[in-house]
């Protein structure tokens, strides 16, 4: 799976796990993620994944590397793409 396709999948599963906000964004936490396992089947580096997404200004997040346990509270914010911040 190349990077721009493993980002896209993140999308879909902090959708699926996350909860939608009024701007058209979602939020979850990265203990929710971490711990789905769904997502332990699809991401071989769930952190990577999330840097290379925190990249792009797909998603946003506090601090630059995510740690298991230690940041499981951390809030994970998937932005909403322009369609949907249209919309609002």
């Amino acid at each position: 799976m190349n990077v721009e396709e493993e980002v896209g999948r993140l999308r879909e599963e902090i959708k699926r796990l996350g909860n939608l906000q009024s701007d058209g964004s979602y939020k979850v936490t990265f203990g929710t993620l971490f711990h789905d396992d769904q997502c332990a089947n699809i991401f071989e580096a769930l952190v990577g994944t999330l840097r290379a997404a925190k990249k792009r200004k797909v998603v946003t997040y506090e601090g630059e590397l995510l740690l298991q346990g230690v940041h499981d509270n951390v809030e994970i914010t998937l932005n909403p793409t322009p369609a949907a911040a249209a919309a609002n």
